[in-house]
């Protein structure tokens, strides 16, 4: 069974940086895709960032210059790094991965971690 498990969340005042990371564990794993999500009160969940495998990242346009999505195929790792923090960045973040398997998508959330700026 795979796993991912999330890390890094917490408080911080508008303006600081704050790093999430995620890692897979379980079976044998590697993901076509890894990424984070996002879900404020009320709104519904939405891409933050995403790399694939081969290395290529897609960024939502309101983190892009703010964030960066890293990512370790052989740890089966991904990171991201928040600068420039704001309130509306407030949310639980999701870490995300998605495998294709003889044509077959399959998809694994973590269970979320609080990241809360402060004005």
């Amino acid at each position: 069974q795979v796993q991912l498990v999330e890390s890094g969340g917490g408080l911080v005042q508008a303006g600081g940086s704050l790093r999430l990371s995620c890692a897979a564990s379980g079976s044998i794993f590697s993901a076509n895709v890894m990424g984070w999500y996002r879900q404020a009160p009320g709104k519904q969940r939405e891409l933050v960032a995403a790399a694939t495998s081969g290395g290529s990242t897609n960024y939502a346009d309101f983190v892009k210059g703010r964030f960066t999505i890293s990512r370790d195929n052989a740890k089966n790792t991904v990171a991201l790094q928040m600068n420039s923090l704001k309130s509306e960045d407030t949310a639980v973040y999701y870490c995300n991965a998605i495998r294709n398997i003889f044509g077959v998508r399959h998809e694994y959330w973590g269970q979320g971690t609080q990241v809360t700026v402060s004005s």
